[in-house]
């Protein structure tokens, strides 16, 4: 088992694992993705942690959970921090990497996976100073 500095929400049955240096706007795209999902535009989206993440691989799954002093709460910059619901767990689907240095307009197709723990993932690539939610939003919809 692992933590890190990371977020994690669950889209339909898989999670997305959101990482970034701070003020990155990780818990931004955790509160956009949550709020996609209440204005259908995502069919389901529910928080599973917000700023650390414990990360453990299972069978050739990546699962991710919220340390326990955390569990269900996330930072809503300039708000406070806001109690959620949230899944205990989920298996992680994709990867999304805000403010990455090899995010690029047309992306080599070695960019488009991580591995993490031995697990390969579909990962996102989100420049600094682009906004995350609609490439998010874009790559769960993009069937490959």
């Amino acid at each position: 088992m692992a933590t890190l500095h990371a977020s994690a929400v669950l889209v339909g049955p898989r999670a997305v694992l959101i990482r970034g240096p701070s003020g990155s706007g990780k818990s931004a795209l955790v509160l956009g993705l949550l709020g996609a999902a209440d204005s259908g535009l995502l069919p389901f989206a529910r928080l599973v942690a917000d700023d650390r993440v414990i990360l453990s691989a299972h069978h050739g799954r990546l699962l991710v959970q919220a340390p326990e002093a955390i569990a269900g709460l996330v930072e809503r910059r300039g708000h406070g921090i806001l109690r959620l619901p949230h899944e205990p767990m989920a298996i992680v689907g994709r990867v999304v990497d805000l403010g990455a240095a090899d995010a690029a307009r047309l992306p080599e197709e070695a960019s488009g996976q991580v591995v993490l723990d031995g697990v390969v993932l579909p990962r996102t690539c989100v420049a600094a100073g682009v906004p995350a939610l609609p490439v998010v939003i874009a790559a769960l919809r993009d069937p490959r």
